[in-house]
């Protein structure tokens, strides 16, 4: 489906973003490794998190729809059921990346898991390389893509230190270790928190401390049970809420007020890069280093103002690393040249998300040139237009709809039905704000 987004007057008005898609997730996931019902309220429905309450279904949870919320009937952790048709996780990444630490200690047991033509390009040996060295055995297309398949396993605990940052490594790994004496993962950075925190409310043994090493942290958990989630409120998704923020900051005159929104200090680094671009965008966030299992939501408040150009470099990645693409397209507005360096990672993402957000701005008009590892974008203080192609990338269709508001001559997103994955009321949400 294609659409045409046009330039906007100002946006005003107040507006509920859809569900966090990370942690409704890990809500699911967790609510089926548990042994009693778990409510979910909030729960994002869109494609990627519907892969997940199917895989858990698949794998012997029951799922209930009650009065606007998910209540999930677990089996509990040692007893996922190995079905006889593959796991089908749809375009869902974090599925992928995630669910294997749970079926990697489900001894004497297989689970295929595939996909969309765009999961089975992305690569797994990242997950494979811990699960195998804690005695898992990971069969994948070609070593390292899917289909690929899990066999169930005993399992001994690790220290494992992640080469890049990455939340969904993390979280693998440390679901696996739930049946161990003690598995570690050390990062060199910090990274989204969703997984420690919600083991930690499930009642799982979880510490956190600063790595003497580095900028990130040393997270252990222990042998486990049983896991007893209870309730899960799901915040508004701060990935989500970005489109709608730099719409915001960009469109003149725009007042807008985002209810909700999960404020999480390790979802919070596309704000702190407005702040410094000398955006006005109002949050109450979470302290950094902050570690509650309760997810901490807040009211953001956000006006068109003008924009001065930064730089991110790789520590400040992991906790901006979906809204990336957006710091592109403000660049194009800014006064200077804004850089983002050391985020390699959003080359194995839906696309390859630093050649087709250079590629795709570089076709509305911006100056804007590719790194190895990020990008360089010389803000001229305006964006042309023209046509834009998703990709099939949730991120790159909502980007082009947000591209079209601010640019001179409207943006055509090719392929904006992709956005379904994370947003799919944007256009409707979009249209009740402009004035």
């Amino acid at each position: 489906m294609n659409l045409r987004f046009d330039p906007s007057g100002p946006l005003r008005g107040r507006v509920t973003v859809p569900a966090d898609k990370s942690i409704s997730h890990r809500a699911a996931l967790i609510g089926a490794m548990a042994s009693e019902p778990v409510r979910i309220r909030n729960y994002l429905d869109a494609a990627d998190t519907n892969s997940t309450l199917a895989a858990v279904q698949q794998l012997g949870a029951i799922v209930e729809q009650r009065d606007g919320e998910l209540v999930v009937r677990g089996c509990g952790l040692r007893n996922a059921i190995a079905a006889g048709e593959p796991i089908d996780v749809g375009n869902a990444g974090t599925l992928m990346r995630l669910l294997p630490g749970w079926l990697a200690f489900q001894q004497g047991s297989s689970f295929e898991l595939t996909g969309d033509d765009s999961i089975r390009r992305r690569p797994v040996d990242r997950i494979a390389e811990p699960l195998s060295l804690m005695g898992a055995r990971i069969e994948a297309r070609e070593g390292r893509f899917p289909p690929f398949t899990v066999h169930g396993a005993p399992l001994t605990g690790i220290e494992y230190e992640l080469p890049v940052a990455s939340a969904q490594v993390k979280s693998c790994v440390l679901l696996a270790g739930l049946v161990t004496d003690a598995t570690t993962v050390v990062e060199p950075v910090a990274s989204r928190d969703h997984t420690e925190r919600m083991l930690a409310a499930a009642g799982a043994p979880i510490a956190r401390e600063r790595d003497a090493s580095g900028g990130g942290f040393r997270t252990t958990v222990g042998n486990t049970d049983e896991l007893e989630l209870g309730d899960v409120d799901v915040p508004g998704d701060p990935s989500s809420a970005a489109f709608l923020i730099a719409a915001g900051v960009l469109v003149r005159d725009s007042r807008l007020v985002l209810e909700r929104v999960g404020v999480n200090w390790t979802r919070a680094g596309f704000l702190r890069i407005l702040e410094r671009m000398g955006a006005i965008v109002l949050a109450d966030i979470e302290p950094a280093g902050t570690f509650d299992p309760r997810e901490p939501v807040a009211d953001i408040d956000v006006r068109n103002a003008p924009i001065e150009a930064t730089t991110v470099e790789a520590e400040e990645v992991p906790l901006a690393i979906d809204e990336l693409p957006l710091v592109a397209l403000l660049g194009c507005f800014a006064e200077g040249d804004t850089v983002v360096r050391g985020a390699g990672e959003l080359r194995i993402k839906e696309s390859d998300r630093i050649a087709t957000v250079v590629d795709g701005l570089r076709g509305l008009g911006a100056e804007i040139e590719a790194l190895p590892d990020g990008f360089v974008v010389t803000g001229m203080g305006r964006l042309r237009g023209g046509r834009l192609h998703s990709h099939g990338d949730h991120r790159l269709a909502l980007l082009g709809a947000v591209a079209g508001l601010a640019s001179e001559e409207g943006v055509e997103v090719v392929g904006m039905d992709a956005a379904a994955v994370s947003y799919p009321r944007f256009a409707d949400d979009l249209a009740g704000l402009i004035a």
